[in-house]
C-alpha cells in the first residue's frame, strides 16, 4: 500500500511536544511519523493516510486540511570563501561548514552562541580520515580547537567531548584524562563521566576487549540546563511504594520512568545498523539524541566542529533544535547534508536512544549446533 503524508493545522499544539502528545496518536504509528515538526512550521501535527482500495483509513483530527503547505527547510553546505567571511550571518538553521574546524571557528564572533556543543573528535589511532600524530602534538590540538570553542559556549549551555583512547603499541592512553586540564584550564564544572557500552568490536588477543568509551559533560556555569524528564527510561520496578510515611502506599517511583543513569547501552554503528554509511567511525544518533534533549530546547543551537556524516544534526533535527557543523571532507559533509535533509522531512534512518536492546538469544546463532547430528543430517 502507498501513504500519502498530508499537513493538518492544530494550533493549540506546542511544538516543543512530540507528535503523539499533540494529537493522542498510537504509539503503533509512530514509526511511520517520522520526527517532530519543525517550530517554525504553523502546521505541527501530520496525519498518515493509506490507501485501500476505495476507502481511506485516516487519523482522525478535526481540524481542517491546507492545501498547500510550506517547504521543509534544507540543510546547507558551506565553503570557507569571501561570502561567508561575516559568519555567523553566512549560516542558516541547519548548515554544514566543509573546511577546516578551526577556520570555521575563527570566522566566528568571540560571543556566546551555542546552547551544546556535542562531539566525537579523531582519536589520533590513523583512521582513514585523520593522520596519526605524537599524542603530545594531538593534544595541543585539541587545545586549540576547544579554546575557540569554549568562550563561544553561553552561560546555560554545556560541552559534551566524546572520547575513547590512544593506542599506541598495545598500550592505552584514556584520552579523557589526557584532556581535563584543558577543561579545568577554562574553569568548565564536570556534571558526568558518561560511560557509552556498546557491545560489538574487534576481539583483543593481549589484553580484554574494549567494549566502552567515555563522554566528557561539562557545564559552562553552575546556572546550565539540564531537563531528565525527555530521556527518562523504565523503571525497574514501577509498581514500588512507599511502606511507611505520609505516602504510605503510593506508588514511590516517577510516573515517566527512571534517570538514565551514567551508563548508556547504546549499540555502536557496525555493518547492519539502519545508520550505517560509509564513515567508519559513526556517531550513533541516539547517543547524541539524549544528550540534546536533555541540555537543550527546542529553537537552540548545536554545535559539531566534527561532524562526519551528520549524526548530531540529525539528533537536532528531529527535535526542533538548529545545528552547524563542521567537516573536512566533502563526501562526508555530503552524505551529512542528506541525511539532515531526511530528518527534517520527517524520514530519517535511526535507532532512537530509547529503543530496547536487541536479545540475543532470540537469534539461531546463539544455539551450538552438535556436529555430529550436523554430520548425520548431511
Amino acid at each position: 500500500m502507498s501513504a500519502r503524508v498530508l499537513h493538518i493545522g492544530t494550533p493549540q499544539a506546542s511544538a516543543s511536544q512530540p507528535v503523539s502528545q499533540k494529537a493522542g496518536i498510537t504509539a503503533s504509528l509512530l514509526p511511520r511519523l517520522g520526527g517532530v515538526v519543525r517550530a517554525s512550521w504553523p502546521l505541527d501535527l501530520v496525519g498518515v493516510f493509506e490507501d485501500h482500495a476505495s476507502q481511506v483509513a485516516a487519523l482522525r483530527c478535526e481540524m481542517p486540511m491546507t492545501k498547500n503547505p510550506p517547504p521543509v527547510s534544507q540543510a546547507l553546505i558551506v565553503k570557507p570563501s569571501k561570502a561567508t567571511k561575516a559568519l555567523p550571518n553566512g549560516l542558516d538553521d541547519h548548515t554544514i561548514w566543509q573546511g577546516d574546524a578551526e577556520d570555521m571557528l575563527c570566522a566566528l564572533p568571540a560571543v556566546p552562541l551555542f546552547d551544546l556543543v556535542v562531539s566525537s573528535p579523531p582519536y589520533n589511532i590513523g583512521k582513514s580520515y585523520e593522520k596519526k600524530a605524537a599524542l603530545d602534538d594531538y593534544l595541543k590540538w585539541q587545545e586549540r580547537i576547544l579554546d575557540l570553542i569554549i568562550p563561544r559556549i553561553k552561560d546555560t549551555g554545556s560541552l559534551c567531548w566524546q572520547v575513547g583512547n590512544f593506542v599506541d603499541n598495545g598500550q592505552i592512553v584514556p584520552l579523557d584524562i589526557e584532556m581535563a586540564p584543558i577543561f579545568k584550564k577554562h574553569g568548565l564544572k564536570l556534571r558526568n563521566r558518561i560511560i557509552w557500552h556498546f557491545g560489538h568490536g574487534l576481539h583483543n588477543k593481549r589484553r580484554f576487549s574494549g567494549r566502552y568509551e567515555v563522554v566528557m559533560w561539562y557545564s559552562k556555569t553552575d546556572d546550565y540546563q539540564f531537563d531528565v524528564d525527555p530521556v527518562r527510561i523504565p523503571s525497574k520496578y514501577p509498581g514500588k511504594r512507599h511502606f511507611k510515611g505520609p505516602k504510605k502506599g503510593k506508588l514511590s517511583g516517577n510516573p515517566l520512568g527512571k534517570n538514565p543513569e551514567d551508563v548508556w547501552t547504546i549499540p555502536n554503528v557496525k555493518s547492519n545498523h539502519i545508520e550505517k554509511t560509509d564513515h567508519p567511525c559513526q556517531f550513533p544518533v541516539g547517543l547524541i539524541e539524549r544528550l540534546v534533549l536533555s541540555l537543550t530546547k527546542p529553537g537552540q543551537l548545536v554545535l559539531d566542529p566534527f561532524a562526519g556524516v551528520g549524526s548530531a544534526g540529525v539528533a537536532a533535527a528531529l527535535h526542533g533544535r538548529r545545528f552547524w557543523g563542521c567537516e573536512l571532507l566533502p563526501h562526508y559533509a555530503e552524505q551529512g547534508r542528506q541525511r539532515i535533509d531526511d530528518a527534517l522531512r520527517g524520514v530519517a534512518r535511526y535507532r532512537p536512544h530509547d529503543k530496547e536492546l536487541y536479545d540475543h538469544t532470540k537469534s539461531k546463532l546463539s544455539q551450538v549446533v552438535d556436529n555430529e547430528s550436523e554430520d548425520a543430517g548431511g
